[in-house]
């Protein structure tokens, strides 16, 4: 039997764990990772691209094991120097970091797409499968808090996810269409996977974009998720604590009832073997397996367990 032909939607560190394991388990033709790009932001004039990063470090053998984002073993020397001249420097940007966001920003400047930049760096730093925004046009995500409106990285790194959520937006969501990649792949994929990313601020600004929901729910294929919530907490980030403040249930069944009419199956981990039936309801079918990634064998178990479960659907 062929492999299924896959598209990844990602966002963070949990999206880019899963995104390897695919990578390692499917032909780079068979897949292309869909990545959030609603946390851009712009810093010391550099065009930063936090979620596309980190899919891209992850893949190229780059991340730093200790952060999960990042580059391994890089310094801050660059950043100490801006600190001394009196620039704010709360967003860690290290200095081999610092170089994909000049070259990315040069790019732009010399009138490339996200998309056609994205495809620049990959291919220089050897990653063969489709790395792609989830649009080329500027979408940003907007922490809605009992302190006001907060871009999502003054939310999430500056202030530490501290302010109470009250509401998340996707300004510019409306007006902006999927990237050249995406839209193609919406049609040629034969299943779409979720990684196990924020539901609301990694997977919720890629289904705003415009006819991206609508293309997912007359999907024909399989579309399969992977829980970020385990045990009642997320693995990694502000999930948990956003969707408590939001008034939903943390757990993987809160998860399926954000994915209700967007998946088919989501797959949890032992520990919330229990709470299947919830998920049923929402539904969905719930795989029961072992969801966390520590070991780049997990993620590659993982990735090859959701392949098997897209082979025996499509058989």
């Amino acid at each position: 039997m062929p492999q299924p032909k896959i598209l990844a939607i990602a966002g963070g560190v949990g999206g880019a764990k899963l995104a390897l394991g695919l990578a390692r388990s499917l032909l780079p033709q068979d897949l292309t990772v869909v990545v959030n790009t609603g946390d851009d932001e712009i810093f010391h004039g550099l065009h930063v691209s936090p979620d596309l990063d980190s899919v891209t470090y992850a893949l190229a053998g780059l991340t730093n094991p200790d952060t999960g984002w990042g580059v391994a073993g890089d310094s801050f020397r660059t950043l100490e120097a801006l600190r001394r001249l009196g620039a704010e420097t709360w967003f860690g940007l290290g200095d081999l970091d610092l170089a994909t966001h000049i070259r990315r920003t040069a790019l732009l400047a010399d009138g490339m797409s996200l998309s056609q930049v994205t495809a620049e760096i990959t291919r220089h730093l050897g990653i063969e499968c489709a790395v792609v925004p989830m649009t080329d046009a500027s979408v940003r995500t907007v922490a809605m808090t009992d302190v006001g409106d907060l871009a999502f990285q003054e939310y999430f790194v500056h202030r530490g996810c501290e302010p109470r959520i009250l509401g998340v937006r996707f300004d510019g969501a409306d007006t902006a269409y999927p990237s050249p990649a995406f839209a193609d792949a919406l049609h040629w994929a034969d299943a779409i996977v979720y990684c196990p990313s924020n539901p609301m601020v990694s997977i919720g600004p890629i289904l705003a974009v415009t006819g991206v929901r609508s293309a997912i729910e007359n999907f024909a294929g399989p579309r399969i998720a992977v829980s970020p919530i385990v045990a009642g907490q997320a693995i990694k980030g502000p999930a948990g604590k956003m969707m408590e403040e939001l008034g939903e249930e943390v757990s993987c069944v809160g998860v399926a009832r954000r994915y209700k009419g967007l998946c088919d199956a989501l797959v949890i981990d032992r520990i919330d073997r229990e709470h299947s039936a919830g998920i049923e309801d929402c539904g969905m079918q719930s795989v029961v397996t072992a969801t966390i990634m520590n070991t780049e064998y997990e993620k590659v178990r993982l990735a090859e367990e959701i392949v098997n479960i897209i082979d025996r659907w499509n058989s």
